[in-house]
């Protein structure tokens, strides 16, 4: 690519509408972006029995396979293509496809705990935190997993209740303190969002003013 690449980080609880401010992003005109989500580098666990995968605290940031995310967004900075995992939420485990997604000029990022894990933080120039009140999580996780990823009703509540509000308290939330704006309400603070697009079109016209003078001085 004739520009680096500009790394948007997303991060808030399970449920906050992390997906929602990042398709805000995606979307812009003008805007040539790929997206990563953190949720595709669960750990393979295949080698475990389903029920022992049901046990898995998944809310962790040991859930993670944080050293191939790592390598990945090192990889698309530098220009190159990479085959992202993709995960089987049902069987609660990596899938044998992989989603091949190549460099561009924006790379967004969504997950919980990419604020938490001092590996990831550096690699963002933009760090976005959506903040929304936990009812209106639980209630969006509980409608969201039993409609899209075969949940019961008394597995996403037992879920909540041992991992991921825990998690959430402990790694989530404190996380806050690292991000460069935060957001209440997510997708649906819509003076918010036009301020993060703003601010993003913004970065997008200085890499580029700085890749033609570049491009001038060589000549």
């Amino acid at each position: 690519m004739d520009q680096r690449p500009l790394i948007i980080g997303v991060v808030g609880g399970s449920g906050s509408g992390k997906t929602t401010v990042t398709r805000a992003i995606y979307d812009l005109p003008g805007v040539d972006a790929v997206f990563i989500d953190q949720d595709a580098y669960y750990r393979d666990l295949s080698h475990l029995p389903l029920d022992q995968r049901k046990r898995v605290n998944y809310d962790h940031p040991d859930a993670f396979d944080t050293e191939l995310l790592v390598r990945h967004l090192t990889e698309l900075q530098a220009g190159r293509a990479v085959d992202k995992p993709t995960y089987d939420y049902t069987a609660h485990t990596r899938a044998a496809a992989t989603h091949h997604a190549e460099p561009k000029h924006v790379i967004l990022v969504d997950g919980i705990l990419l604020f938490a894990d001092v590996r990831l933080r550096p690699l963002f120039d933009i760090k976005i935190y959506v903040d929304v009140s936990e009812d209106v999580r639980f209630i969006r996780r509980l409608q969201r997993d039993t409609a899209e990823r075969g949940r019961s009703m008394d597995e996403v509540i037992r879920q909540y209740l041992a991992t991921v509000r825990p998690m959430h308290l402990e790694f989530v939330e404190p996380s806050k303190r690292y991000a460069d704006i935060i957001i209440p309400e997510g997708g649906f603070n819509r003076i918010g969002i036009e301020m993060i697009q703003a601010r993003v079109q913004l970065e997008i016209e200085k890499r580029q003013r700085s890749t033609v003078n570049g491009q001038r001085e060589l000549r």
